[in-house]
């Protein structure tokens, strides 16, 4: 499991995720995954369409820092992309009723704003 993240001028931080996130991928990233979700400064965006596979605990990873940075005061939103997989699971577990998920980049932008 790969992350990476980029922080614009536009106070939106973009974590991308790449990879499997089941126990072992979730695990790897999931203290800098949490890290990097609790910016303070920064609406996040969190870019699943690199996403092979989304387990349970990737979904809970999820949710939870969502909470946490809404409880902050900022924003978070899920971008899916073309990834038809990711975004059935969010769909059929109803993460996306919970956090704005997206499949066009620049609504997901919109919506942090």
């Amino acid at each position: 499991m790969a992350i990476a993240y980029e922080d614009s001028d536009s106070g939106v931080r973009t974590i991308q995720l790449t990879g499997r996130m089941d126990i072992a991928g979730t695990g790897e990233i999931e203290l800098r995954f949490t890290t990097l979700s609790a910016a303070e400064k920064h609406n996040v965006l969190v870019d699943l369409s690199g996403v092979d596979l989304l387990a349970s605990i990737g979904i809970r990873s999820i949710i939870s820092n969502a909470k946490a940075q809404k409880q902050r005061g900022g924003k978070f939103v899920l971008f899916v992309g073309g990834n038809s997989q990711v975004s059935k699971t969010l769909e059929a577990t109803g993460v996306d009723e919970l956090v704005p998920m997206f499949a066009d980049m620049d609504a997901a932008l919109a919506a942090l704003a």
